[in-house]
């Protein structure tokens, strides 16, 4: 890893038209900026990102993912642009990768080649039918001539299809021998990080193009963009876990974020959704369900349930409109219409439908634990605290609010009254 990466961050993104910075829109459930510092630690122990544009959140932002990375600040006010980001940046090795923190597709693996041509700079470039919006690259054989900003392009210069992709190699000390020869001589009155091509090409200096492809290297610029880019991210995540043997069921209609887990011949239905620290294992998550920070072993849920963070489910089953939350599970049935939060169940147990427990007294929550091989009726309220111990039967409508002993009956039920001949007084003309 004796490579050093600059990622740059430090733009506003005014396209994106947000007060959100641009590199903290989310893809998969993380920042953009979060998979360009991800893939770049990868290669390299020393990595530094440039920030300017609401510096302190976007580093604040990160730092609550990754604890070994450097941050600087630009010197935007007499230093703007791309030449400008990566001045004075003191970098551990000599051969230094510059990224962009609006590509959250680049793969180190695809990184890794920059390293692998002998050459003092590595330049990666795309050819696209539509090239405007990007700097456009004159190419010589195997080699870089120059590259030509779209504001400060001619008419010829524009119509080449060949595009700077916006991530260099440096070596051999070329960025502290030609940053500090850059002019802001152009129409924006910024420092270009391509200028340095076009010195070290003047001095005898190999530049050398990397084609790339447009689907991983391609900016995200808009919210446009980010779309497009959160569908690619999602058909990569499906299809590594389908290669890896999970069924999926109309993978298309499913959202699954970056960091989920999934093991076994697990089976994922449509419109699924799995979201930030979910685990499934060999599981079986039915249509519509919602699978949220949470870990799912040896169970089916749903369809159209909802299990939110900090459960954990084994060898369960619970049904449509079943919601869980921050309860553990263990050999429980759930058929269908419960809210079961902050608890504990244990194996055996059945929960009949319209249970809930009253985790919540509009200050606290409370706990509800209990036990093994328990009957719980329908519209059955468990007002927590409350421990139920093993093989207890709990009548329909029961209102719990006290704990109860192993073996017994509980049952809280007013005598039903009938009236006869109530139904032709009551709608007697």
């Amino acid at each position: 890893m004796n490579n050093s990466v600059i990622i740059l961050a430090a733009g506003k993104g005014t396209r994106m038209k947000s007060t959100l910075p641009k590199v903290l829109h989310k893809i998969s459930g993380f920042p953009m900026l979060y998979f360009a510092i991800k893939e770049a630690k990868k290669l390299s122990n020393d990595v530094t990102v440039v920030l300017y544009h609401q510096a302190e959140l976007v580093q604040k932002t990160m730092e609550s993912y990754f604890d070994d990375v450097n941050y600087v600040i630009q010197d935007h006010a007499n230093y703007p642009g791309t030449g400008g980001a990566v001045m004075n940046i003191t970098t551990k090795h000599d051969k230094v990768l510059v990224l962009n923190g609006d590509m959250p597709l680049v793969e180190a693996s695809e990184l890794e080649k920059f390293f692998e041509l002998d050459t003092d700079i590595v330049m990666s470039v795309i050819k696209m039918d539509d090239s405007s919006g990007y700097g456009r690259v004159v190419i010589d054989g195997e080699s870089v001539e120059k590259i030509v900003e779209e504001k400060d392009a001619s008419e010829q210069e524009k119509a080449i299809k060949t595009v700077n992709a916006g991530i260099y190699l440096f070596a051999n000390g070329m960025m502290d021998t030609y940053l500090p020869k850059l002019s802001n001589d152009n129409a924006q009155d910024e420092y270009y990080l391509t200028d340095v091509i076009e010195l070290a090409k003047n001095d005898g200096f190999k530049i050398a193009p990397l084609y790339v492809s447009e689907e991983n290297f391609k900016g995200v610029n808009s919210k446009y963009d980010l779309s497009n880019a959160e569908e690619i991210m999602q058909r990569r995540i499906k299809k590594n876990f389908m290669m890896a043997g999970v069924i999926f069921r109309l993978p298309d209609t499913t959202y699954i974020d970056a960091d989920v887990e999934i093991e076994g011949e697990s089976i994922i239905e449509n419109g699924v959704t799995l979201l930030c620290g979910s685990k499934i294992i060999e599981s079986h998550i039915k249509a519509n369900s919602v699978i949220e920070d949470a870990e799912i072993i040896s169970s089916d849920v749903g369809p159209m349930a909802r299990v939110r963070p900090g459960s954990k489910l084994m060898d369960t089953h619970i049904g449509n409109y079943v919601e869980v939350k921050k309860s553990i599970l263990k050999g429980v049935k759930a058929g269908h219409l419960a809210y079961l939060g902050d608890a504990e169940i244990d194996v055996g147990t059945n929960i009949g439908a319209g249970t809930i427990t009253c985790n919540y007294d509009g200050k606290n929550k409370y706990k509800t634990k209990i036990g093994k091989n328990v009957f719980i009726g329908s519209d059955t309220q468990i007002v927590a605290p409350v421990t139920i111990e093993d093989n207890v039967l709990i009548a329909a409508g029961t209102t719990v609010s006290k704990n109860i002993k192993s073996g017994a009956l509980a049952i809280s039920r007013t005598d039903m009254k009938t009236v006869d001949g109530f139904f032709s007084k009551f709608f007697k003309d």
